[in-house]
């Protein structure tokens, strides 16, 4: 008589790495020790095993994802199959849009970096010459 096997675990922070929300699995361990990722509202460990149902929100930057966990997986495979991991709600998916449109509005520097000296004594040129 063979014993049944257990069912395989799934923590957080791997399904975070598989649905593609964090380039590394560490990062996303970092995330949820800072306090960025939260199932059904509550703070976590990384070590949180996680179900289907379980609803997540999670911020990176300034945006703010809420979803809900469809599949698990402990793979990080292509993008397509990511997605079919979770279900962002629609209300984050047009905060998200409504915030991408207020970041393109702001106003932000050109440049390529630091000055060149030849460019610098231009503008010293300039400004001096008042």
């Amino acid at each position: 008589m063979s014993a049944p096997v257990p069912s395989e675990k799934y923590r957080i922070d791997k399904w975070l790495f598989a649905a593609r929300f964090f380039k590394t699995r560490s990062l996303a361990a970092e995330a949820i020790e800072r306090g960025r990722v939260h199932i059904n509202g509550a703070r976590i460990k990384p070590s949180k095993t996680l179900s289907v149902g379980d609803r997540l929100d999670i911020r990176i930057g300034p945006y703010h994802y809420q979803v809900e966990v469809l599949a698990l997986s402990n793979k990080r495979g292509p993008a397509t199959t990511a997605q079919k991991l979770y279900h962002e709600t629609d209300e984050s998916r047009q905060a998200r849009a409504e915030l991408a449109e207020k970041l393109k509005a702001q106003p932000h520097f050109e440049g390529k970096g630091r000055p060149t000296k030849r460019v610098r004594r231009a503008l010293e040129k300039f400004t001096s010459s008042e």
